[in-house]
């Protein structure tokens, strides 16, 4: 039964739920959030075959513990240890061109990070022009020639403005100019969910509200 003030929709194997104001769609709830980890941690770890040489940077604020988590996934499917490490590109995006050398540096001198030879794998909440990705990449040439490196993304919303793309995808959600894709996570909003919010509804809703 739905409460007053929402409308179920059926879709994509799952239900969602609309505000009937219009303003916001539940498109993943805290359940649907661990399955959608729960996958992406198997994928990787078929993909690659394993742990070895596995490193997985989150972007800062909420691909942090998204990281954390698929690597506690694969710690759990596997028994290893996967790092998990958080990343800052700020310093590396094209919008702070004005930033000296070694303040950009600095966005990627996290404790323990060593890239050098390994499986790098991205993991961020919303994948977009594909910007912050390649401020992302950028960061981690500056520490040294990783193997490679892999992208996993929660959402994936499309009209990328760079030729990047996602190798792990929790779901992806096709979406207008004027819509945005709000992520909220247990560590730092006291809530697993992910919300497309219509324009004119952002301050609604604290959250990972991504540009």
């Amino acid at each position: 039964m739905v409460g007053s003030g929402w409308t179920k929709l059926e879709g994509a194997g799952q239900t969602q739920m609309m505000e009937q104001n219009g303003s916001s769609v539940v498109l993943l709830d805290a359940e649907a959030v661990r399955r959608a980890l729960t996958r992406i941690a198997h994928e990787i770890l078929e993909r690659n075959g394993g742990t070895e040489g596995l490193v997985l940077l989150g972007v800062h604020t909420r691909g942090a513990p998204l990281a954390h988590r698929v690597a506690g996934l694969i710690e759990q499917f596997e028994g290893m240890k996967v790092p998990a490490i958080e990343l800052d590109v700020t310093p590396y995006r094209d919008d702070r061109r004005g930033s000296s050398v070694a303040s950009a540096q600095s966005g990627a001198s996290a404790p323990g990070m060593e890239v050098e030879g390994k499986r790098i794998v991205l993991v961020d909440d919303v994948f977009y022009t594909g910007r912050t990705v390649r401020a992302a990449i950028d960061a981690i040439m500056d520490k040294g020639r990783p193997a490679n490196i892999q992208l996993a993304v929660l959402v994936d919303r499309g009209h990328r403005e760079l030729p990047i793309r996602a190798d792990y995808v929790g779901k992806n959600v096709p979406t207008s100019f004027t819509e945005r894709i709000q992520v909220r996570l247990a560590e730092t909003d006291g809530v697993d969910e992910v919300l497309l919010v219509r324009s004119g509804s952002e301050g609604n809703a604290p959250g990972g509200a991504r540009e």
